[in-house]
């Protein structure tokens, strides 16, 4: 890169297509959520602790894809596509092993799984009723996913995009049909939901089939998938991996108990909640894609032995997500009177969604930050373990113990709980930037040419 123009230039290329993604994946939360408040809270509340199930499958095929990427990125920005596609096979194994347990969890468990979430049976009822229907969905999306993140990796972050983004127009007008009963389709309410997001989940894996087939992507080797020999790739796979699937499972962990939490206080405070964080998520896309964006970049930049440009090229992402995490913040400050207006909750909701919108709105500042070095700027050098610590020490130590205490322990007040549960992103910086100081992510993990600086 010749300058800070040109490195940006290149940071959009690869973002914008991958925030867009990360932004109309998170508006079928929101239709889910818009559509089904026209039906009752209780149906609004179930889908959103129901989809807990989702989020903490994306934990797993998110450590698998970032463990990808990471090996991934750097073999392909040096030229080896051999070795990228024995990074995928490997990665497609464990997405679709995992995927396949969930699939079957949620059809044949689904009201033992919503007990973890609450004890209302009428939220469990709903709750199972939707697992059972979108039971299906998960190992599709593991299929999928790994070959969105391949796509990202190899050029093809808008093809990724482009698929992605039509399986949500596909499962946002199938939610209107299905939950409503619209033409000649019964009204399924809730199940329609879930039915709509297995049929868009088909949908993109026939996308995926094609672009394979026409050879627009690596092609995924079954012989490689279905090998389990334990070479030094996939001892490379995993020693990337397992830190960030530790991480990931912490991390998700202690944002899954959030909603545990908050789904024990009551049905205004989990819906509440469940506004917010689709608002929040809505907006964070451009953080995530940022921080993908810049694993990317880095991660090619280092596999292709340009460490000290990779060092600069930090320091000024590292600025940019400042910046950004401000500005998204604003967003939803800006947001919070539309929300207010459009969602038709009940005015203990209401009330609580008003002041869960500005916990959003500064929390957002500190995970643009944290998320574009813990998961971008560190994984592209090969440094996943300290993410894995910070994470689980700064969620399991301190912030989820300080709610569960007072939540059930001292009785706070619901907004003072969900006060608390927003600290983890502030509480972890120094530590993070103190760390990113140190420069151990600026290093190149290919196996002929392992030098640091």
């Amino acid at each position: 890169m010749k300058n800070k123009k040109d490195l940006y230039k290149v940071l959009f290329s690869v973002v914008t297509p991958i925030a867009f993604q990360y932004l109309m994946s998170s508006l079928v939360s929101a239709s889910d959520a818009f559509m089904l408040a026209f039906l009752t809270q209780d149906a609004l509340s179930a889908s959103s602790l129901a989809g807990q199930v989702a989020f903490v499958f994306s934990l797993f095929y998110g450590a698998f894809v970032f463990g990808c990427n990471v090996m991934a990125a750097q073999y392909w920005g040096k030229g080896d596509a051999e070795t990228t596609e024995e990074v995928l096979a490997i990665t497609m194994r464990y997405a679709l092993l995992v995927g396949l347990i969930f699939t079957l969890a949620t059809a044949i468990i689904p009201e033992k799984i919503m007990w973890i979430f609450t004890k209302n049976e009428v939220l469990i009822a709903y709750g199972a009723n939707y697992l059972r229907v979108v039971s299906l969905s998960f190992v599709l999306t593991g299929f999928s996913q790994v070959f969105y993140g391949i796509m990202k990796v190899c050029d093809r972050a808008k093809l990724s995009s482009l698929i992605g983004s039509l399986a949500v127009v596909v499962n946002i007008i199938l939610n209107a049909v299905l939950i409503f009963g619209i033409g000649i389709f019964p009204e399924m309410g809730i199940a329609g939901a879930a039915l709509a997001t297995v049929l868009s989940r088909v949908f993109e894996c026939i996308c995926v089939l094609v672009v394979v087939l026409r050879k627009m992507c690596p092609p995924l080797r079954i012989k490689l998938m279905l090998q389990f020999k334990n070479n030094e790739i996939h001892r490379d796979y995993w020693r990337y991996t397992l830190p960030l699937l530790i991480n990931q499972l912490g991390w998700g962990g202690g944002v899954t108990m959030y909603s545990v939490i908050m789904g024990h206080l009551g049905n205004d405070a989990t819906a509440a909640n469940s506004i917010a964080n689709i608002v929040r998520s809505m907006i964070a896309s451009l953080c995530w894609g940022i921080a993908a964006g810049v694993g990317i970049i880095l991660g090619g930049m280092l596999g292709r032995g340009e460490l000290e440009q990779a060092k600069k090229a930090g320091g000024s992402f590292v600025r940019f997500s400042i910046w950004i995490g401000i500005g998204s913040g604003l967003v939803i400050l800006a947001l919070t009177p539309l929300v207010l207006h459009v969602i038709d909750l009940q005015p203990g909701a209401e009330h609580y969604l008003k002041y869960m919108m500005f916990f959003a709105a500064y929390y957002i500042i500190g995970n643009s930050l944290n998320s574009t070095i813990i998961s971008g700027i560190f994984p592209a050098g090969g440094d996943t373990k300290f993410g894995m610590i910070c994470d689980v020490i700064t969620l399991w130590v301190v912030v989820v113990p300080l709610g569960l205490l007072a939540a059930f322990v001292w009785k706070l007040p619901v907004l003072v709980v969900a006060a608390i549960l927003t600290l983890d992103e502030f509480v972890k910086i120094p530590a993070v930037y103190i760390h990113y100081m140190k420069y151990k992510w600026v290093k190149n993990i290919t196996k002929e040419t392992e030098e640091k600086v």
